[in-house]
């Protein structure tokens, strides 16, 4: 590729808007060209606009710190600039956040999504590049419902649920369907965005309660495993989930703890682990850029997964999974983890958007 697609990154000045810029900079293909943020924040340099400062590893790239913050609002001006925009929004006003992602898209420009407010739209596909990217065929019917002529929407799903659904989805693949779940997640703090929970609420504790976590834990891999019919995704059905989560005091990993119980088919423990260890899906065979080679990655040990030692597996886009055993109540238990703002948020969007690019649905 001679010239790189340029990008725009709304949101831009919160945590992922600059996890985005860290891992967009030297990208074979994206190269960031706009970078848009609240009122308050428009007309400055974006090195200027960062209120609490560069915030995530690595240096600011100089260019983009050099950038004017345009006005989130100003969908036509990104229209111009940008081939298509990745959604940061941190806001809890999801009806604003939904708002802006419609105007770009009716702009003309396509949207790549890290919240929440069109996980639950019928005709908007949520994905995990590995589990369903067939399910960005929806874009011209959702395009031809909407009166969109190029733009679009395509959302990520929440983070923490990353860390087990891969997995998960293998073995179904594999021709052994999981029909119950038990998940209990360990969500780092960088979950809550910056500056997050308050230090005195999480050093020396766990907090067992995150605003909305369980209920999309239960509900939003059901979309991600149904299918299209009649222009919109319909749940699947045989997967019933019970999810507890917990806030712990850990910079960035979720870690889920996993019970499964299985339909008629069970597998061995060495099936299973032989499932995991082969599995590859569309990422791979297409050699995106930010798509891990290996997927799933088991560790043996028997203290395996952590959040500090195994989170940035393949540049933070890998599943860490280990301790896998009997159940005494279910069929198989066992541990997996992924990093919550690469492969949860910034790094899984990116991989949406060259898995987009790669099957037709983005022009250069």
């Amino acid at each position: 590729m001679s010239k790189k697609i340029p990008v725009g990154i709304l949101g831009a000045t919160g945590m992922v808007g600059q996890q985005y810029i860290r891992l967009l900079e030297n990208h074979p293909w994206f190269e960031v060209a706009y970078v848009a943020a609240s009122p308050q924040s428009a007309g400055k340099k974006y090195k200027d606009a960062l209120r609490s400062g560069w915030i995530v590893a690595g240096e600011l790239p100089a260019r983009v710190g050099g950038m004017t913050v345009e006005d989130v609002s100003d969908a036509a001006k990104a229209a111009k600039k940008c081939a298509f925009v990745f959604s940061a929004f941190e806001i809890p006003e999801k009806d604003l956040i939904r708002k802006y992602e419609e105007d770009y898209a009716a702009a003309g420009v396509p949207v790549f999504s890290n919240a929440s407010a069109h996980r639950a739209t019928s005709d908007v596909p949520m994905i995990i590049a590995e589990i369903n990217p067939h399910h960005l065929d929806i874009i011209p019917i959702q395009q031809k419902q909407r009166g969109w002529k190029k733009g679009f929407i395509v959302v990520k799903p929440n983070c923490s649920l990353q860390s087990y659904l891969t997995p998960i989805f293998a073995l179904q693949k594999g021709g052994y369907p999981v029909e119950r779940m038990i998940i209990t997640t360990l969500q780092a703090t960088s979950g809550a965005g910056y500056p997050g929970v308050a230090s005195l609420d999480m050093v020396d504790n766990v907090v067992p309660y995150i605003g909305g976590e369980e209920e999309k834990s239960e509900q939003e891999p059901l979309k991600i495993l149904g299918e299209a019919k009649g222009g919109k995704f319909v749940p699947y059905k045989g997967l019933a989930i019970s999810a507890h989560c917990n806030r712990v005091p850990v910079s960035d990993g979720h870690l889920a703890c996993v019970n499964v119980l299985f339909g008629k088919k069970k597998p061995a423990r060495e099936k299973i682990l032989d499932i995991w260890k082969k599995f590859r899906a569309e990422p791979q065979r297409l050699d995106l850029p930010f798509a891990p080679k290996q997927p799933i990655i088991y560790r043996d040990e028997q203290n395996r997964p952590q959040p500090k030692r195994d989170r940035d597996s393949d540049k933070g886009m890998a599943v860490t999974v280990g301790r896998l055993r009997p159940d005494a109540i279910f069929d198989f238990k066992f541990a997996a983890l992924s990093h919550n703002t690469i492969r949860g948020a910034a790094g899984g969007g990116i991989l949406n958007a060259e898995l987009a690019y790669k099957k037709g649905f983005l022009k250069a």
